[in-house]
Order: structure tokens, then C-alpha cells, then sequence
């Protein structure tokens, strides 16, 4: 009578891997919070003249965390009095949450030795759910901070890039897998998909992509490099300018390495064609530099090409999707080949 029946064995392990992937999600947000705010206080703490407490380097941490995800953020406390919005989002600080929550996801829906594979959906949702809530708890610490997170924002897209990052986990522990299309679906259907051989094709479509939008950034990442070495005395005077102690060129540098994404995409971007934007009343493209924009003086934006029509050596910016382009007919040829 005391002997546990098999169905009510697999309940129990069933509950217990959703319990144990939410706690993974929780761990996966800790982890991410946790590391950032190391970083955050130990700039405080060597700030000679910090202007809040403990408490409010503590929110301006999980203010900046949330801003990895895609928050929205809201400085009330500006000279004008005018609460003003803090919409650019350092990409390399995504890399952070993106790869912890991928791990807690793929960790969670793997096949333990001697225990029948989770479900995955189920490690989804739990994923998902346990990460979550620490991003809410984190938004609700950050209220009274210096950084306020927009609630809009913690749907969208905060909550889909979790979501993404935990799909894309499990999808790896599955092994990958593109095609074939579900037993429920018609088999007239299934079978002209396996004739269209569309996952052989699909895959190369993928890795062709891949590689164009890897050229493509790293053509961009040249041209901001040779920029600023172009003006490197500028941009030497705008990284000494914004602060006079150690600490705070330290702050300055961690956020321009944060911003070395930002700036290949841009520099991707005037490669193009169409440019990018500075503020509201300029744009910057090869044809030249169009408005007069209102930017501060940091040391990326020394790459900025100066006011006026452009030159030549401007229009040499052009070969980055011409190379793009041919790397994705090189590896498209070749795979068909």
C-alpha cells in the first residue's frame, strides 16, 4: 500500500522539473542582475563625489539591467524638470541576459541519465515565467530610482526577448531540428515538403544570411575604427573632458565598450545608403552630413563625418555591402554546388 504507483511517479517527476526550470530562470535573471550591479557599485564606490546612496546605485543597477532587455527607461530628474526617456539600449549588454537565459532554457528542456525527457513546452513556459518575475520585482525596486522602467516596456519587448532567448534554449536541447512539419498536419503537405528538400535548402539560405549580416557589421565596425582614428585627437579630448578622475574615465570607457555594437550597426547602416539619424534635425549618409545635430560630445560620435557634402573617400564606404553581397553569392554558389 505504501509502494508509489508509476503514474503518480511520473506526476511527481513531472512537477518537479517545472519546479526546478522555474528556479533555473530565477538563477539565470539573478545571475545576469547580480553581475551587473557588481560593476555598477564598484563605480560608485570609487566615485570620489557619488551623488546618492547605496540604495540609489542599487536602482540605477536595475534600472540598467532592464535596459539590456529593451526597457524603456524614464529619468525624472533632469534640469529642465521634464522627465526625459532613455531609448538607446547598449547591445553587448544584451549578450549578457540573452546567453543566461539560452543556457537556463537548453539546461532545463536536456535529458537527464535515468529521467524521461522534460516536456518542452512546459520547460518553456517555466523558464520563462521564473525569469520574469525577478524582472518584476526589479522594475518595482527601480521605481523610485534614478532610472524608472516604462511599464509598457516589460511586454514589449522585454518579455519576448526572454521568451526568444528561452525558444531558442530549447530548441537547441531538441537538437535543432528544422522539418519535418508535424504528425497533424495533411500528409499531401508533408510529403511535398520532404520533395522540396526545403530543410537542405533552408539551412543554406540561413548560413548564406549569416554570413552577409556578419561581413556587413564588420564592414561597418572598419569604418567607425577608421574614423576615429581619423579623429583620434578629438575623440581623446571628448573622453578626457566628460570626467577628471580615474573612475569616471572608467564609467565613460565601459559605456563606449558597451556602445561598440551601437556603432557597427551605424557605421553598417551609412555603409548602405540610407544612414542613421542624430537626434531629430540631422542624418548622416555618404552623400554627406544633412542638418545641424545636437549630440554631446562623446567619444564615438568623434566618428561622425563632419558638416557639408560628402567626398570621395565617403563614397568608398559603399564596397561594405558590395563585399556583403558577394560573400552570401559566394557561400550560396558554393553550397549549391
Amino acid at each position: 500500500m505504501t509502494q508509489r504507483s508509476p503514474k503518480v511517479t511520473a506526476e511527481r517527476n513531472r512537477t518537479l522539473d517545472l519546479a526546478s526550470a522555474l528556479v533555473r530562470g530565477a538563477v539565470a535573471a539573478g545571475l545576469g542582475l547580480g553581475s551587473l550591479t557588481v560593476l555598477v557599485m564598484v563605480v560608485w564606490i570609487s566615485s570620489p563625489y557619488p551623488d546618492s546612496g547605496p540604495g540609489g546605485a542599487l536602482r540605477a543597477a536595475a534600472g540598467v539591467w532592464l535596459l539590456a532587455h529593451g526597457a524603456g527607461l524614464v529619468r525624472p530628474d533632469t534640469l529642465s524638470g521634464v522627465p526625459a526617456p532613455v531609448g538607446m539600449v547598449p547591445l553587448l549588454l544584451v549578450l549578457g541576459p540573452v546567453w543566461l537565459t539560452h543556457r537556463a532554457a537548453r539546461d532545463a528542456a536536456e535529458q537527464e541519465e535515468g529521467r524521461p525527457r522534460p516536456s518542452q513546452a512546459g520547460a518553456f513556459c517555466a523558464v520563462t515565467a521564473g525569469y520574469l518575475l525577478v524582472v518584476a520585482g526589479a522594475a518595482a525596486y527601480a521605481r523610485g530610482g534614478s532610472l524608472r522602467a516604462d511599464p509598457d516596456t516589460l511586454v514589449f519587448p522585454v518579455a519576448l526577448v526572454v521568451a526568444g532567448a528561452a525558444a531558442a534554449g530549447v530548441w537547441t536541447a531538441a537538437g535543432r531540428p528544422f522539418g519535418p512539419l508535424p504528425s497533424w498536419s495533411p500528409l499531401a503537405l508533408q510529403e511535398a515538403f520532404a520533395r522540396t528538400l526545403f530543410r537542405n535548402r533552408a539551412g543554406t539560405a540561413c548560413r548564406s544570411a549569416a554570413v552577409g549580416v556578419t561581413v556587413l557589421l564588420g564592414g561597418g565596425a572598419l569604418l567607425v575604427a577608421v574614423a576615429l582614428g581619423r579623429n583620434a585627437a578629438v575623440a581623446q579630448n571628448d573622453f578626457l573632458a566628460l570626467a577628471g578622475d580615474w573612475s569616471g574615465r572608467f564609467a565613460v570607457l565601459l559605456l563606449a565598450a558597451a556602445l561598440v555594437p551601437n556603432a557597427a550597426l551605424w557605421g553598417a547602416a551609412y555603409g548602405l545608403g540610407p544612414g542613421f539619424s542624430l537626434g531629430t534635425e540631422a542624418t548622416v549618409t555618404p552623400l554627406g552630413l544633412d542638418g545641424t545635430p545636437a549630440v554631446p560630445h562623446f567619444p564615438l560620435l568623434a566618428a561622425v563625418p563632419d558638416q557639408g557634402p560628402g567626398t570621395l573617400l565617403n563614397g568608398a564606404a559603399l564596397a561594405v555591402p558590395v563585399a556583403a553581397a558577394l560573400a552570401v553569392a559566394w557561400f550560396t554558389v558554393r553550397r549549391a554546388a
